[in-house]
């Protein structure tokens, strides 16, 4: 009974429905990342999102109400060449002021060896297209670690200027999920 009274507190400040699921992941914000690569002009440029949130289920061994959510902050995105911060921060770009959040939600997870695919809608400024997110998992004990990504073009959400020419058109998105057990 006390171990009870000990994590009340704590699954009431975990708010997320999916908490209940013995297939529920918490994840490890401090230890994940979701982040971005792209070419300008010849020059690869990184950046990242250090502001995001997961729902996550997912039973390795039962992929049937498998489920991932993901809201990004778009405001919080901080590339490596500052000189392009104001693109990806602008109206052309993602505009975070109008559009903050970018979203993916899986519809699908399948695995194939080691690879899990998670088929979903990305919503990026407010344009909602399908979008494939394929990664690895590791579980040791209850831990979890997951390595992936997908590519997508920017004009496909709206993204992007006439001056942007071929500019950071295709984008390279990658995450690295660590999260543990909720159960």
């Amino acid at each position: 009974m006390r171990p009870f009274i000990a994590l009340a507190p704590l699954a009431l400040l975990m708010s997320t429905p999916a908490l209940a699921q013995s297939d529920a992941w918490v994840v490890d914000y401090d230890a994940s990342s979701v982040g971005l690569q792209t070419e300008v002009f010849g020059s690869t440029i990184q950046g990242d999102f250090p502001q995001f949130s997961a729902d996550i289920r997912l039973d390795p061994e039962d992929l049937s109400d498998a489920r991932i959510e993901a809201v990004v902050q778009a405001g919080s995105g901080q590339l490596d060449a500052a000189e392009r911060q104001s693109d990806m921060e602008g109206e052309a770009g993602l505009n975070p002021s109008e559009h903050p959040e970018m979203r993916f939600v899986s519809e699908a997870i399948t695995r194939e060896g080691d690879t899990y695919t998670a088929l979903g809608t990305l919503t990026i400024k407010g344009v909602s297209q399908e979008q494939t997110l394929t990664f690895t998992l590791d579980v040791t004990d209850d831990r979890g670690v997951a390595e992936g990504g997908f590519t997508l073009a920017r004009s496909d959400f709206g993204v992007g200027a006439r001056d942007w020419g071929a500019a950071a058109a295709q984008i390279d998105v990658r995450v690295h999920i660590e999260a543990v057990r909720a159960d």
